[in-house]
């Protein structure tokens, strides 16, 4: 939900406003895609037909600090009027189209509520109506309308997060984010396991060490007097051999330019190596949950994930070596160009190399969206060895756990209880609380910390995108206006992220819960997290 968001922070924050008429239109590509005719269809959709949303790449989003300065809180949801007049997920009026046209479809007129324009025929019917909780244009104000009341909301919550399908353990805060006050609260500093809500964590790190408009270079060298080039790995989990790069760094074109490179010097022959020394060696590398589908061993060098089939995002099968793999490709297409190569090792590029060739991924801030709207774990362990990286620490499962946690300790966050063993968490030992995650959120929607907001336009969205878009039951007052990273470990489920209420107050959320009752039933307890947050969005609560 776009506009109460903006309502909210226009309230409380007049300059974010006058700043977001600045922001650049490519900063909303990340629906280029939708279109309206998606919503011609039978009422009797479901969303997960609709994922009007699914063609978001949130890697193809490209976003500089002057940009994210204009961005005010959450999902790109609060940009000024007049600065968004394009064609995408944003209307002249700041509306999310997406959002809109779906839920137009589900009203009873159907189609898009598209108005009279001065030559329609005064006979022609009238336009259809749209939602009024996603459709709320930049129009309006809410004034000075206040936040919820505690007692209101715990009237609204208490219930819900009884359920027991949650588990024993339950913990929950809710803040209203213009103006930091915490307004609900079930054992606040109590520390549970957040499982991959601990990507917002990671995500708070990393854009504020290495910055969010920095990107990870793969490139090639040739050592003097020598015919060896060296395939040097800089930790971009993006890197793609793929035909299609779709916006990301591409082994294909590294390996052109390099082959234009030697043909220049006229070699046709060479040794090829790779170095992956940016990284700790093997025996770091592999996660302590051992061998999964969920991640790759973490490595400086590795392409598509090391995936060993077709698929960008969920579980499959990965490379053992995927620094080896990713080798063997390069030199497979250094092959189709001229180039003969040794089969390829491991070396360490000196620094008296000569370089050849180079490609960057996208910036972290779209490298950080994509990874918190697939819940992408690769992404998330290459994020926080770029903390390590960034402040010194040995780019390993331990070094980013403690550089992650020194980085938000540096940020005044509420670190009681809290414990970082890796940076996607799928370590059970992690340790965080409502309190910390939502602390993190509101950070990420201050003003003052715009290199932070893809933290917030990362977020699924209910019944949209990533691990959302099949959550959330149809035409649910969720829907479209729910916007949170997911968590979910066996026995273990957990949903931290925004709503704006029906007030128009951006409200941060965080519910973990733990210790399901045997045998656990994930999927009742997400639906119980999704019933939560859907009555905190219907909430005026006074």
């Amino acid at each position: 939900m776009v506009v109460p968001e903006l309502r909210a922070w226009r309230a409380a924050r007049p300059h974010v406003v006058r700043v977001a008429r600045t922001v650049r239109p490519h900063m909303v590509r990340v629906a280029q895609s939708v279109r309206p005719q998606v919503v011609r269809i039978t009422q009797s959709v479901q969303p997960r037909v609709l994922r009007v949303a699914q063609a978001v790449r949130p890697r193809s989003v490209k976003f500089t600090t002057s940009q994210f300065t204009a961005v005010a809180t959450t999902a790109g949801l609060a940009l000024a009027a007049g600065a968004v007049a394009v064609a995408g997920p944003w209307d002249s009026s700041g509306q999310r189209t997406a959002e809109r046209d779906w839920a137009a479809s589900g009203a009873p007129e159907g189609g898009a509520d598209h108005g009279r324009s001065s030559d329609t025929s005064p006979t022609a019917p009238k336009p259809a109506p749209s939602a009024a909780s996603v459709l709320t244009g930049l129009g309006g104000s809410t004034g000075s309308v206040p936040p919820p009341t505690e007692q209101a909301l715990a009237s609204a919550l208490d219930k819900l997060l009884d359920d027991p399908v949650l588990g024993a353990r339950r913990t929950a805060v809710v803040v209203d984010v213009a103006t930091g006050k915490r307004l609900y609260a079930k054992d606040a500093d109590q520390a549970q396991t957040p499982a991959s809500t601990t990507k917002i964590a990671t995500a708070v790190a990393v854009l504020s060490t290495a910055g969010a408009d920095h990107r990870i270079e793969t490139r090639t060298v040739l050592e003097p007097g020598t015919k060896e080039i060296v395939l040097v790995g800089g930790g971009d989990p993006t890197l793609t051999a793929r035909e299609e790069a779709d916006g990301l760094a591409s082994l294909r074109t590294l390996a052109d330019e390099t082959a234009s490179s030697l043909k220049a010097r006229h070699l046709d022959q060479v040794t090829l190596s790779y170095d992956t020394s940016l990284y700790p060696g093997s025996p770091s590398a592999l996660h302590p949950i051992g061998v999964n589908p969920n991640l790759a061993p973490v490595s400086a060098l590795m392409v598509d994930e090391g995936r060993t089939d077709d698929s960008t995002s969920g579980p499959v099968t990965r490379t053992a070596d995927p620094a080896g793999e990713a080798a063997r490709k390069f030199a497979d297409l250094l092959h189709a160009e001229g180039i003969r190569t040794t089969v390829p090792g491991p070396s360490k590029a000196t620094n008296r190399s000569l370089a050849l060739a180079s490609v960057s991924s996208p910036p972290l801030s779209a490298l950080v969206e994509r990874m918190l709207t697939n819940s992408d774990n690769d992404i998330a362990e290459a994020m926080a060895r770029q903390v390590a990286l960034a402040t010194g620490e040995r780019a390993d499962f331990a070094g980013a756990g403690k550089a992650i946690g020194a980085q938000l300790k540096k940020l005044g966050l509420p670190l009681s209880g809290a414990h970082f063993e890796d940076g996607s968490g799928l370590n059970r030992a992690d340790r965080l609380t409502a309190d910390l995650l939502t602390a993190l959120l509101a950070k990420a929607g201050d003003p003052a910390h715009p290199e932070l907001r893809t933290v917030l336009t990362g977020l699924p969205v209910a019944g949209f995108t990533g691990t959302l878009s099949d959550r959330y039951t149809a035409y649910s007052s969720g829907t479209g206006v729910v916007r949170a990273k997911t968590g979910t470990l066996t026995g273990v489920n957990t949903l931290a992220g925004t709503v704006v209420d029906t007030d128009g107050r951006l409200l941060a959320f965080a519910f973990l819960t733990s210790d399901e009752t045997s045998p656990p039933d994930p999927a009742a307890a997400q639906s119980a997290l999704d019933r939560t947050a859907t009555a905190l969005a219907a909430c005026g609560c006074r």
